[in-house]
């Protein structure tokens, strides 16, 4: 069933991931089995991952969103994710504490990698976000943020910068969490998605 190497996780790995994530073993072992099952090659490609995504939101269009989840996921950017990089960008994306999910979106809308953030990759990442929105959910959104360009005129306004200042990390991070408008702005909102999938469970 595999030799040790694919089937199992190397010590050293199991216990960096244990002290850089918290997660237990037992935990990071079954991601791991289950992580081989769906990429028995040991890696996503970014192909694979965008399938998973488009899995979550069958009703939107998630590609764009996914491209760029994948590259602030990929970190010595060969294209693919090994289960490292994956269970990282796991813990940062859901048990992270507040500033380790933020130097994560930091890289997420630091688009060209260049350590800083324009209005521009502002509004990419937020056109991103909007595909992934159902069109119904669209149609309750406030006036002042009901398309990507005034969300991203919105965010950049509460940063308090010009239309072609640039925005460091550690601004980033102050201001979001200084401002929970910010923050609520410049996320896909998971917890909505979580809301919709009870109800489709309770739907008979």
């Amino acid at each position: 069933m595999g030799n040790s190497r694919s089937g199992a996780l190397s010590r050293e790995i199991l216990e960096e991931l244990q002290v850089s994530t918290q997660f237990t073993q037992e935990e990071l072992c079954a991601w791991y089995q289950s992580f081989l099952r769906e990429c028995p090659g040991g890696r996503i490609t970014r192909q694979q991952f965008q399938g998973i995504y488009a899995k979550f939101f069958p009703d939107a269009d998630p590609k764009a969103y996914a491209e760029h989840v994948f590259r602030s996921f990929d970190a010595n950017s060969d294209g693919t994710l090994d289960f490292k990089e994956y269970v990282v960008a796991l813990h940062m994306t859901t048990a992270g504490r507040p500033s380790q999910k933020l130097e994560w979106a930091f890289s997420l809308y630091d688009v060209d990698g260049n350590g800083a953030i324009s209005k521009s990759e502002v509004l990419e990442i937020v056109m991103a976000i909007f595909k992934m929105i159902n069109p119904e959910d669209a149609k309750h959104l406030p006036e002042d943020e009901n398309t990507p360009e005034k969300r991203a005129d919105k965010i950049w306004g509460f940063f308090g910068k010009k239309d072609d200042d640039k925005l460091t990390e550690e601004e980033f991070i102050e201001g979001t969490l200084a401002n929970k408008e910010i923050l609520r702005l410049i996320q896909f909102e998971p917890q909505k998605v979580k809301e919709r999938l009870k109800e489709k469970e309770k739907d008979p």
